[in-house]
């Protein structure tokens, strides 16, 4: 019989070759440019703010103006992607599991807030929903304004969020098994109960990812936000206006504290997200 068996001279020739070289170098090319465009910057905002002296600091951040603009940023942050993760939920479904005239162009539309300039996006939505537009006059005898509102800030971070959660979901619910749902109601599952029980465990970590992003986009949003805001201090006004106000007036102390509260709040959300998020992972791994 013939010896099939490969000799170490032919399995080193047939091993693939890699794309990229090696770990060691990629790696430092890797930390290199994160230090660049990240890590460094980030670090010069948290140096400088060291020579304030924590009595400083803490007086500033702790302003009544700058306590109220956190609080508006992130609490809208957080119910724009609270929605967004819901209605993104939803508008993935139709799109993956549907088949409808101008789903394309549908589909197409969702992108629309990547493409869109902030500032046209703050401006169509402030005409839209000033008390004048379209919607505004009509939600005007209702008793709802809208525009130069907080409720305005959230409208504005749920319309640039959305096609985060939407394109998290979409490959998920494309590769997501319609059998499985079959098989749970053949065992006497309601589509409701398939829906909780089957569907959306394997969608819950897409769906945390997609809250995730469309999070941080709106924390730090700004140009879609200050035209429909109206940017009242103590009611309307977000963190990043009032960081751009504090460097108009050379007030360089104040912009960097608020700075590192923000960041030091958001990579606190972030973790504690991607935290969540892996716990899920390896609870429906475990399963």
């Amino acid at each position: 019989m013939m010896d099939t068996r490969a000799t170490p001279i032919e399995l080193e020739f047939h091993k693939p070759r890699p794309v990229l070289p090696g770990f060691k170098m990629t790696l430092g090319y890797t930390m290199a440019y994160l230090s660049l465009l990240v890590l460094i910057p980030l670090s010069a905002v948290f140096i400088r703010s060291l020579g304030l002296g924590w009595d400083h600091f803490w007086e500033i951040v702790t302003d009544p103006r700058v306590v109220a603009s956190l609080r508006l940023s992130f609490g809208a942050s957080l119910i724009a992607a609270s929605i967004n993760a819901l209605f993104g939920l939803l508008v993935a479904w139709v799109l993956v599991r549907y088949t409808f005239p101008f789903r394309r162009l549908i589909d197409a539309i969702v992108d629309l807030p990547f493409a869109l300039p902030t500032a046209v996006a703050g401006i169509a939505l402030t005409s839209l929903y000033a008390p004048n537009g379209w919607l505004g006059a009509a939600l005007r005898p209702l008793g709802i304004k809208v525009a130069y509102t907080p409720l305005g800030i959230v409208v504005a971070l749920t319309f640039i969020g959305l096609p985060f959660v939407v394109r998290t979901l979409q490959p998920v619910l494309e590769d997501l098994d319609r059998e499985v749902e079959q098989a749970a109601a053949t065992l006497g599952a309601s589509a409701a109960q398939a829906f909780v029980r089957v569907v959306l465990p394997a969608l819950w970590p897409a769906m945390l990812t997609g809250f995730a992003l469309a999070f941080a986009r709106a924390v730090g949003e700004y140009g879609s936000v200050i035209f429909i805001a109206g940017n009242m201090p103590m009611k309307s006004e977000i963190a990043p206006l009032l960081i751009v106000t504090k460097l108009e007036q050379y007030d360089y102390a104040g912009a960097t504290a608020i700075a590192v509260v923000m960041l030091v709040l958001s990579f606190a959300l972030m973790l504690g997200i991607n935290a969540l998020q892996n716990w899920t992972l390896s609870r429906h791994g475990a399963r």
